[in-house]
Order: structure tokens, then sequence, then C-alpha cells
């Protein structure tokens, strides 16, 4: 079954990429759409031609210190981002005076356009990795805090005075308690947090820097290469989905004592 839905799915990708191709071909689009030919190509770029770009940057080696440079952003803002996030959702979980003191700093902190600060990073960490690293590690870290308190405060009360019968100490039911709770929330959050790290590392690469994938397409766009910014594009969503799936295989692992949706049917 598993095999039959991958097919499907593919045959759909290769689908969408042959429309695209078609309707990028002169003469085919009518010419009350566009007055030249050749403008949907120059528009919306042709798929062989961004194939070609991807199998160059490859087969060349000119793409593995950029995707290097950008992994290592996402790589340092993902974990960083999600370390203080999970720090932050516990402490203000398990204490409701900090969390009441602070809650209108945070709700201002969250609303705060993360983007504006870009420029800012760059001036005090320079235009190296620090800068897009410190922009991936705010957008990361709400989405983890916010789903780590979440699981905190939503601990079963029946499970907590159970446990603290039994004359659990504090260190006992944050480990055996409040981390497990947390842990099911923190990996609902990595799935998107992975791909928010990889968004503020090619955001900081595309407005300053030598290096990266997002600096490749800011230099294509800067050509008006549209084939190249598209090949950019189609790198980038393939390296978040691979970053996705080294999370999916980690939460796996990671949470093996949940169970599975099979077994929640059977009870």
């Amino acid at each position: 079954m598993r095999r039959r839905l991958f097919a499907w799915q593919l045959l759909m990708l290769v689908a969408i990429f042959g429309v695209w191709q078609l309707l990028t071909q002169p003469g085919l689009v009518p010419p009350i759409v566009w007055e030249n030919p050749d403008r949907a190509a120059f528009f919306f770029g042709e798929p062989i031609r961004i194939f070609k770009v991807i199998w160059a940057w490859f087969t060349e080696g000119a793409i593995y210190q950029h995707l290097w440079v950008t992994l290592q952003e996402t790589a340092l803002a993902f974990v960083i981002g999600a370390a203080l996030g999970l720090a932050a959702g516990l402490w203000l979980g398990l204490s409701p005076t900090a969390a009441a003191l602070l809650d209108p700093y945070v709700t201002a902190m969250n609303a705060m356009p993360r983007v504006v600060l870009a420029p800012i990073f760059m001036v005090w960490f320079g235009l190296g990795i620090w800068s897009k690293v410190a922009l991936g590690v705010t957008l990361v870290f709400f989405i983890v805090f916010f789903n780590v308190y979440q699981g905190v405060k939503e601990v079963s009360p029946v499970v907590l005075n159970n446990t603290l019968m039994l004359g659990a100490n504090r260190r006992q039911l944050l480990r055996h308690v409040y981390l497990p709770s947390a842990t099911s929330w923190v990996f609902s959050s990595l799935h998107t947090s992975v791909g928010m790290a990889l968004v503020g590392a090619v955001v900081g690469e595309y407005l300053g820097s030598a290096r990266g994938v997002g600096y490749l397409i800011q230099q294509a766009e800067g050509a008006f290469d549209i084939n190249t910014v598209f090949a950019g594009i189609l790198v980038l969503t393939a390296f978040a989905l691979v970053l996705d799936f080294a999370v999916a295989q980690a939460e796996k692992r990671l949470l093996v004592w949940r169970p599975g949706q099979s077994e929640t049917e059977q009870l």
C-alpha cells in the first residue's frame, strides 16, 4: 500500500513538471496573455533547464560548499532554538509567577516580525554564519517554547497526583512526568521548527552573505536568471524534506513508548 501511494505521488510530481514544461513552450499560450511567445519561459522558467542547472551544480561540485554552509546555519539554529525553547517552556510552565510576570513581554516578542531583525544581527555578528543562526533561533524558539509550555500545563492531574502520592520529589516529577509530556509536544513542533530554521538561514544569506544556497538564489535573481532561482528553490525544498525525515526518524526512536495509531484504535 505504501509503495503504491509513493508511486502515485511520484506520478503526480512528474505530471506537474510535465504540464509546467508544456505551458512555457512558445506558441502554446494564446498571444492575448503574452505578447512575446518566449515571455512565459522568462517569467516561470523551464523545468528542463532548471534540472540542467541542478545537474551541473552537483556534477561539477559547485553546490556542495553552499549546501554545507546552509546546513551548518540550519542545524545550529535548530538545536540552539529548540534547546532554549525547551528550557524556557519548562521554566515558565513550572513557575506560574514568572509566567504571569513575563507573559506580556513574551507576547510582544512573538508578535515582532523577526525578519526585520536580520540587519541588526548582521551588525552585531557580521556577515558570517552566526547572524543567520541568530535569525533562525528567533524563528525556532517561539514555536518550541509555546508547545513545551502547553505540554507542561496539560499534564494530567491524575498522573501528577498519583506520582506525588508515591513520594516523587521535584526532580523525579520533572524527569518522569513533565519531560515525557513535553517531549510529545516538542516533536510535534520540530517538524515546523526545522523548516523555520532553514528559512532563517536562507533569508539571512539572501540579505547578506558570500556563501550558501540563499546567496546563489540572490545572485541569480540579480541576473534575472529565473531557471537558476527555481533550481535553488527545488534544492532547498529537497533539503528541507531530508531534514524533516531525519526529525521523523529521531521521533520514532525517542518516542517508542507512544502507542501507534493502530494500537490506539484497538484499545
